[in-house]
């Protein structure tokens, strides 16, 4: 038997997170309602739409996970949302985006001694050149 990776979840921690998106509201049109998208018997989530990926990513992913994983692997989590955060904001902070920037392949480097390499393909090296795009053009939603 293979020993668990740092960043598995037991059933009762993917239930009680599956509960807790259940049960989250949002005031009107911030985004919509999870519970439509969590199926707590399979532990799963599904056919969220594309707000609601972001809203997750950004805002949910740091709350849910807190206590659950690993400092360093929480962390690693918690920096990719605040970088989708910042360069998803409507004014982005050119002081932050650059920060960013210097930050990104620290980012990279910690999510590659957590995750397998199989993980990663070239879509998850693409976050290299995302803080770059909104001080060359304009912020992300307006392109």
């Amino acid at each position: 038997m293979m020993s668990k990776v740092v960043y598995t979840l037991t059933k009762e921690q993917k239930r009680d997170i599956c509960e807790w998106i259940s049960h989250i509201k949002f005031s009107d049109g911030y985004a919509s309602n999870l519970a439509r998208c969590v199926n707590i018997k399979e532990f799963r989530m599904h056919s969220m739409k594309n707000h609601d990926c972001h809203v997750f990513m950004q805002n949910l992913i740091p709350i849910a996970f807190c206590e659950m994983l690993p400092k360093h692997v929480w962390s690693a989590l918690t920096e990719v949302s605040l970088l989708i955060q910042i360069l998803y904001s409507m004014t982005p902070d050119v002081n932050k985006v650059q920060e960013l920037e210097g930050s990104v392949a620290t980012i990279l480097y910690d999510f590659e001694k957590i995750f397998p390499s199989v993980f990663f393909d070239s879509m998850e090296h693409l976050i290299v050149h995302l803080p770059y795009e909104p001080r060359v053009g304009r912020p992300m939603q307006y392109r």
